[in-house]
This record gives C-alpha cells, sequence and structure tokens, in this order.
C-alpha cells in the first residue's frame, strides 16, 4: 500500500537541497551588473547567458524517463548542488564572453537533472498533503534566490572576484552529508518504473496544456523582475547592494507567497489559488513601475508574492494527475517551464535594449494578463 503519511524530516530534507543547489544559481542576477562592465555586453547578451542556461531543459522529459526506469533520483539529487556550484563559482573568473556561456551551459545540464527528481521525491513523501509538500520544496528555492544575491555579495566582497571560486565548497560538503543521510534508505528513495514519453505525455496533456500557456505568460513577468530588477535599480539608484537588497526583498516574500500557495490550494482547490495570484502578479509589477518610495516598495513585495507562489500549486497539479510516470510527467513540465522562460528572458532583453528597462516590466506585465484565459481551461 502506498505510504499516504506526510514524512516531514525526508521533505525538508530534500527542500534543503533544493536552498543550496539555487543559491548558486542565484548568483548571476545580482552578479550581472559586475559581468555587463567587465565583459561590456548589452542586456541582449546578458539576457542570453539564462537562456544559455536553460537550454538543457530539452532534455527534461528524458532525465524524468531515465529516473524512472532506473531509480537514480536520489543519486541526482545528491550530486547535482556540486555539479551546479563548479560552473557557477567561477563566472566572475569568465575572461570572455564565450567562456561564461560554456560555464553557465553546464551549469544548466546540472540545473535539469536536479530538478526533475527532486519534486517527485517530495511528492512520494508527502502523501495526500501535496501541496504542503511543494511549497515546502519550494520554499527551499525561493529562500536561496532570496539570500543567495546577498550571500553573493559578501563572497565577493571577502573573497574578492579573483578568488570567488572557493564557495564551491559550501556546495561539496552538502553532496557528502546527503549522500550518507539519503543513502541509508535507498530502497525508500528509489522510483523504479517502466514508462515512455508517450504514454506520460498522454496521462498528463488535459492539464499540461493549459499550464503551459499559463507558464508562458508568467515567464515574462519572472523574466523581467528574477533578472533585470537588480540592474534597474543599480541604475536608477547607483547602488550595487541596493539592486541586491531589492532582489533579495522580492525573493523573500517569493519565499511567503510560495509556501503559502501550495498550502492553500490543499484546502481552497489549486485553480482558486491561481487565479488570485495571477490577477494580482501583473497589476503589482506595473504599480511598481509607476510610483516611487514605499509604494513602490510595497509593490515590489506584493509582486514577489504573487509572481513567485503558482510553481507549488503548478507542481502538485502535475503530481496529482501523473500516476505512472511522475519523473517524466515533471520532466515535461520542467522542460516547458524552463524553455519558455529561457526564451521569455532573452525577449524581454532586448524589450530592454530598444525600449528601455522601465517600458520591458511594463510589457512583461501585460503579457501576464493573458494567463487567466488558459487557466479557465484547465481540467478541474
Amino acid at each position: 500500500m502506498k505510504n499516504q503519511k506526510f514524512q516531514t524530516g525526508r521533505v525538508t530534507l530534500v527542500a534543503f537541497s533544493h536552498f543550496i543547489h539555487d543559491a548558486y544559481t542565484s548568483f548571476l542576477a545580482p552578479l550581472l551588473p559586475i559581468i555587463i562592465e567587465k565583459l561590456s555586453l548589452t542586456l541582449s547578451q546578458a539576457g542570453l547567458l539564462t537562456t544559455v542556461m536553460q537550454i538543457p531543459a530539452i532534455l527534461n522529459p528524458f532525465i524524468g524517463l531515465f529516473a524512472d526506469n532506473k531509480g537514480l533520483a536520489r543519486w541526482l539529487v545528491v550530486l547535482a548542488p556540486t555539479f551546479t556550484a563548479i560552473p557557477m563559482s567561477l563566472i566572475l573568473s569568465a575572461s570572455s564572453y564565450y567562456y561564461l556561456l560554456v560555464l553557465v551551459f553546464f551549469a544548466g545540464i546540472s540545473v535539469a537533472l536536479y530538478h526533475v527528481p527532486s519534486p517527485v521525491l517530495v511528492a512520494k513523501y508527502s502523501g495526500k498533503k501535496k501541496g504542503l509538500g511543494m511549497s515546502i520544496f519550494m520554499t527551499g528555492g525561493e529562500l536561496s534566490r532570496t539570500l543567495g544575491p546577498i550571500l553573493a555579495l559578501l563572497a565577493l566582497s571577502f573573497l574578492g572576484a579573483d578568488h570567488f571560486y572557493g564557495v564551491m565548497g559550501v556546495a561539496m560538503l552538502t553532496s557528502v552529508v546527503l549522500y550518507f543521510t539519503l543513502e541509508k534508505e535507498p530502497e525508500k528513495t528509489s522510483i523504479k518504473r517502466s514508462g515512455s514519453l508517450k504514454s506520460s505525455y498522454h496521462e498528463i496533456k488535459h492539464v499540461l496544456i493549459p499550464l503551459s500557456g499559463i507558464l508562458s505568460a508568467r515567464s515574462f513577468m519572472m523574466a523581467s523582475m528574477g533578472v533585470f530588477l537588480a540592474v534597474f535599480v543599480e541604475r536608477e539608484t547607483g547602488s550595487l547592494w541596493y539592486g541586491g537588497a531589492a532582489l533579495a526583498l522580492y525573493e523573500a516574500f517569493g519565499v511567503a507567497g510560495v509556501f503559502s500557495a501550495g498550502t492553500l490550494s490543499d484546502r481552497l482547490g489549486r485553480q482558486r489559488v491561481l487565479f488570485w495570484v495571477l490577477m494580482v502578479a501583473p497589476v503589482a509589477i506595473l504599480s511598481f513601475v509607476f510610483t516611487t518610495g514605499i509604494i513602490q516598495i510595497v509593490m515590489l513585495v506584493i509582486a514577489g508574492f504573487t509572481v513567485l507562489s503558482t510553481t507549488p500549486v503548478m507542481l502538485a497539479i502535475i503530481q496529482e494527475n501523473a500516476r505512472e510516470n511522475p519523473s517524466v510527467a515533471n520532466g515535461l513540465f520542467m522542460m516547458i517551464s524552463f524553455a519558455v522562460r529561457s526564451i521569455a528572458v532573452f525577449l524581454t532583453g532586448i524589450i530592454g535594449d530598444v525600449a528601455g528597462l522601465e517600458n520591458m516590466f511594463i510589457v512583461s506585465a501585460l503579457i501576464g494578463f493573458t494567463a487567466i484565459p488558459f487557466l479557465l481551461k484547465l481540467d478541474r
């Protein structure tokens, strides 16, 4: 019989690995102003860095198929933090733009290897409370993006750009801890199945198709706020630290949104929670652009709370509908999520170059409203 009990310890442990892993990928945004200046990049070139990091997401369904059929979810969760940390710790050492592209591409491969199987482990450990499990899991990721920008700047202050690579040691230690902790009961953390991409797609297509539309609309809001917020604030204030602080504040309330949304969706329903956050998010971004002072800060907080809170709800929907091949289903979802976001980052960079950063935020918010029709088509 399938274990329906919520396993707090195991869910928290995987969420902790999410925190460590994503902390390294969060280094790019706060360090982007330095990289832009050092390598004389345009905003389009800067946006392409995130796009290149997302390219390996094309492999997500195949990674999911491999993880399901071979039972390697635990191994991928253990190794990915180190594999991601190595290239992300070297980004300030890049002597050319092309070297930087190579580094973020290899980081992207590791990102894909981690994010496909980890939610499946969380769903397995969450029993009937998948919304709560996904909220805790995603809280780890969002918390890393809250603290990551500050940690990156602190590491830069203490280590300097030439020795920034030293930060990779934390991830290596984390992988060691995960290895010994998760290794104790491998038979309970392995997921051994036999399936195909086609069968998994047919199993979840009734929810995957409308969710793909929501992901596409949301991706522009996530791209503008998550990638270019620090650049926008730094150019407005002339302070790199203000840019990092704004990004940290945005991500901090993203943590609250992520934790709240999944938990509330267990009680109020997935569609209802998605409707409210998808309506409020673009309004908050528009208000952020057109206001100043304390009101602007409040709008930044609301934007963080709403823009980032949709992911655990959608992950819960996927896992509830993926009975036979959960890793493959999650791989398909993550492939679409990363793909549309990478395209959105590149396009928002172009909009920023052509029309200015302020207009880039406005366009992204307006596109965000187009998520609502797709939500209405979501199978209940």
